[in-house]
């Protein structure tokens, strides 16, 4: 297992997309394990997790700047000298894609060469890890677990423009970064796959478990969308767990890593959306929830798995809770946060203390 105190204190981590959910909760972990963090993103939304916890981070510079600017992005980069790269800034939601679909593709595919052209002109040892979705595969909605040598593709703006930034990552890596010739460019990259990710802090629109939170908390009927759409469930701790573990092992072995691995839960604890929403109703203690009809909905898909042997097996990672305990976490999670007296940077750290004793 990979020593997160010992691989990452006192390192130097460029962050994109710090002010997102996802990003805001590494930004915690990150400052638990003792790193410098320089975040690159747009400005947090109003509501939103990283301005509940920004006050309280540490070794933490953040510049709010776009990940197509190219030219400011380089900048901040090569201004820092990275030990690693975290790629996490993104257009992040399927039904976003179809309102604005050249935006996505800037955003996904476009911000991914700039981060790593931006890694080419770094002339010192640095591993990248660039984050993606499970969404990448072109998804035959068949009873299959999609593992990372099968083919990419995307129905939608947004899988499809996330399977643009792997094909990408991929050139860059068979291009510049060869790695056979470690001692030579000193970079290792990953792309890392996962999705559907639920957890507290997410106030995003048009994402199941803020409508969730949003309805329970106001005393209104949840609508659901596709409910018998079945997702890969996983509280966010889950594939950070994940990321942390393999630019772990990529820095100590940066030719053996430099890969592609999905991070999900367990195959057997795949859920339907009505399940998900069960759930969250039974740990709240109360709620209602209806089917809406929505007419001329853009495609989503119905059935998605992911394998995670690879992980399993190559870098010894396994999911810690099940989807059960991710949304009892999440609930209760958004429970104490309505409280007036919580202090929300504090809630989330416990979160991260509690998953690393299991």
């Amino acid at each position: 297992m990979v020593n997160f105190k010992k691989s990452f204190k006192g390192k130097k981590i460029f962050l994109t997309g710090h002010t997102g959910f996802k990003g805001s909760w590494m930004s915690v972990w990150l400052d638990l394990l003792g790193a410098q963090v320089k975040g690159y993103a747009l400005k947090p939304e109003r509501i939103s997790l990283y301005n509940k916890i920004q006050k309280n981070l540490h070794k933490h510079e953040s510049v709010i700047a776009d990940i197509r600017d190219k030219k400011k992005l380089q900048k901040e980069i090569l201004s820092f000298q990275p030990d690693f790269i975290f790629h996490f800034a993104a257009q992040p939601l399927v039904r976003e894609s179809y309102r604005t679909p050249v935006e996505t593709f800037e955003v996904n595919a476009i911000g991914t060469a700039n981060v790593l052209e931006s890694l080419r002109q770094l002339k010192k040892k640095c591993v990248a890890v660039i984050v993606t979705t499970d969404k990448v595969y072109e998804n035959l909605e068949t009873d299959y677990a999609y593992k990372e040598s099968d083919k990419l593709g995307g129905h939608d703006p947004y899988s499809s423009s996330k399977a643009a930034a792997e094909i990408i990552t991929q050139s860059f890596r068979l291009s510049f970064f060869k790695p056979d010739n470690f001692s030579q460019h000193k970079k290792s990259i990953s792309t890392v796959r996962a999705g559907n990710v639920i957890g507290g802090g997410d106030y995003a629109e048009d994402r199941i478990v803020p409508d969730i939170f949003r309805a329970l908390s106001g005393s209104s009927v949840i609508s659901i969308r596709n409910p018998k759409a079945v997702r890969p469930w996983q509280h966010v701790l889950e594939p950070l767990h994940g990321y942390l573990t393999l630019a772990g092992r990529m820095y100590a072995e940066p030719q053996k890593f430099a890969d592609s691995f999905n991070f999900g839960p367990e195959l057997s604890d795949a859920l339907t959306v009505e399940e998900l929403v069960k759930l969250a109703i039974k740990s709240w203690g109360s709620g209602k929830f209806k089917f809406a009809e929505v007419k001329n909905a853009p495609h989503e898909a119905g059935l998605l798995k992911l394998s995670i042997d690879k992980a399993k097996r190559e870098l010894d990672w396994a999911p810690k809770w099940n989807a059960e305990r991710a949304i009892e976490r999440t609930v209760n999670w958004y429970k104490e946060s309505l409280k007036k007296d919580t202090d929300i940077f504090n809630l989330c750290l416990q979160n991260i203390q509690d998953y690393m004793k299991k």
